[in-house]
């Protein structure tokens, strides 16, 4: 199988990091075409009327995080022709399964917290989700 689209899977954690590393690495060598996923996670959305926080201002602080990180990214591992960008607002695990199908990713390209035991259990997987969940292959990172 050739990977012609690589959908690398980032946030602004090491992991995610090292995960596009890896995966920008491997769009040099293949030539392949790389799309960004930085998911507004739903969760992390934060409301609070007393202080004159709404939804919409917490979604715009999210966004611009997103795109802060992509762009840095971008820079970092530079030299390919294009790179697409994807920030969706949801829940990761499932914007990530419905990115890679809509934009018929040959790869997804994501990073893993190493988690075990009771923090697995009550924090769950994105990337155990994506995995589960998914059709298209898919390439997990660790951090070391």
């Amino acid at each position: 199988m050739s990977y012609q689209k690589i959908l690398i899977a980032v946030d602004s954690s090491s992991y995610a990091m090292n995960a596009a590393k890896k995966g920008f690495e491997l769009a040099h060598q293949l030539k392949a075409k790389i799309g960004l996923i930085f998911v507004i996670d739903k969760n992390k959305e934060v409301i609070n009327a007393d202080l004159g926080i709404l939804p919409e201002q917490s979604q715009t602080v999210l966004l611009k995080q997103a795109e802060e990180n992509i762009e840095q990214l971008i820079k970092m591992y530079d030299g390919i022709d294009e790179v697409l960008r994807f920030t969706p607002e949801g829940f990761p695990k499932n914007e990530i399964v419905n990115t890679a199908k809509e934009w018929e990713a040959d790869l997804i390209v994501i990073g893993t917290h190493g988690r075990t035991g009771l923090a697995h259990l009550l924090v769950g997987s994105v990337t155990e989700y994506v995995i589960r969940h998914t059709s298209t292959p898919v390439m997990v990172v660790p951090l070391n």
